[in-house]
């Protein structure tokens, strides 16, 4: 079955650096768009960025347009999310997502970031 298991949150400070991971089984990875989305406490759920099968195309929201990098690795199943300067407003649980054309069909549990000095 698919399974999508995030790592990598944690505590930092503003302005720090934090590299999520998000490892994939239990489907093809490498033939897939996957997405980063993102819930901050008490809102709603907000897209963070897509990556297309091939790691060509890519978008980003424009609140972490700038700071923000995804990346993926087929060989190894694994979707990135690397983030620079991080401000308050980026803590949020952040999730990855299987992607299709209709929307994302698979999560993962999430992982915890938060940025507070």
């Amino acid at each position: 079955q698919v399974q999508l298991v995030e790592s990598g949150g944690g505590l930092v400070q503003p302005g720090d650096s934090l590299k999520l991971s998000c490892a994939a089984s239990g489907f093809t990875f490498s033939n897939y768009y996957m997405s980063w989305v993102r819930q901050a406490p008490g809102k709603g759920l907000e897209w963070v960025s897509a990556i297309d099968s091939e790691g060509s195309s890519i978008t980003y929201a424009d609140s972490v347009k700038g700071r923000f990098t995804v990346s993926r690795d087929n060989a190894k199943n694994t979707l990135y999310l690397q983030m620079n300067s991080l401000k308050p407003e980026d803590a949020a649980v952040y999730y990855c997502a299987k992607t299709e054309e209709d929307g994302m069909d698979y999560w993962g549990k999430g992982t915890l970031v938060t940025v507070s000095s």
